[in-house]
């Protein structure tokens, strides 16, 4: 399969997703602007980077759909961030929703099969991600997960001018949720740390395993000026990185963070 056909596939894939829509129990869609410093990985220069991005979230019968479409653009242009594409998407079945099946360990409250597809346009990467996820219910926070998956290749690779092709791996991914109010106003923590395992590409070179945490710090503007609350959020979101995509270099980076919900 060409890389043009998996990218057909991938926006398949989210047409599907936007299809089913109307039958969401709840749906959340937003648009987050990112704007930083951050490290480009194989040269190490910073550069100043936009990143919007394009999120949406829903509960279905069947389970629950994420996807994200990021375009990136910093202020250099070497070929990394220059007007990329990337996109994230993922669908779980609930064994909960499906098979009402109720679970006593700890506070476990729901065990889901996990699939994922990520594919960036200029580096023509393209991977899947098959595996399981666990919900928890830890009070006070809106949602917390953990996601155990496999991290299989599909790379174009260096002869269809991509990134190189990589061996199979896996990732570990911890997502959370956690709002509190201090007085009257009202904030948000959110983000995700994950862990992706080290692998060899194509042309023999060792790929270093990564851990990557991102975290946003949110403050309700829309509550504090005396609008709807959760619908216009500003702040920070911090991201760190231990051997970013696989090389050594590392970052610690704070962005502006806007987030419009509608």
């Amino acid at each position: 399969m060409n890389y043009k056909t998996l990218l057909g596939s991938v926006g398949l894939i989210l047409f599907l997703f936007s299809s089913v829509l109307y039958a969401a129990n709840w749906s959340k869609t937003q648009l987050h602007i990112n704007r930083g410093k951050l490290t480009q990985p194989f040269s190490k220069q910073e550069s100043i980077t936009d990143i919007i991005s394009l999120q949406h979230a829903s509960a279905h019968d069947f389970g629950d759909v994420f996807f994200f479409i990021d375009y990136l653009d910093d202020d250099h242009t070497d070929g990394f961030n220059d007007g990329d594409i990337y996109t994230e998407a993922y669908v779980t079945f609930s064994t909960k929703a499906l098979f009402d099946w109720n679970y006593t360990f700890w506070r476990l409250k729901d065990v889901g099969f996990i699939l994922g597809v990520n594919a960036g346009d200029d580096t023509k990467v393209m991977k899947y991600l098959p595996g399981i996820k666990l919900s928890w219910d830890i009070p006070g926070f809106k949602f917390l997960t953990t996601t155990f998956t496999g991290y299989f290749d599909d790379n174009a690779g260096l002869s269809k001018h991509g990134v190189p092709q990589t061996n199979n791996t896996f990732m570990l991914d911890l997502a959370w949720g956690y709002p509190y109010q201090l007085g009257s106003e009202k904030f948000y923590f959110t983000g995700h740390a994950e862990y992706i395992g080290s692998r060899r590409d194509e042309t023999g070179r060792y790929v270093n395993d990564w851990i990557l945490a991102q975290m946003a710090f949110q403050w309700d503007l829309g509550n504090a000026l005396g609008n709807k609350s959760d619908t216009l959020m500003l702040g920070i979101e911090w991201q760190v990185w231990r051997n970013k995509l696989g090389t050594s270099v590392n970052e610690s980076s704070p962005q502006l963070h806007l987030v419009w919900t509608f």
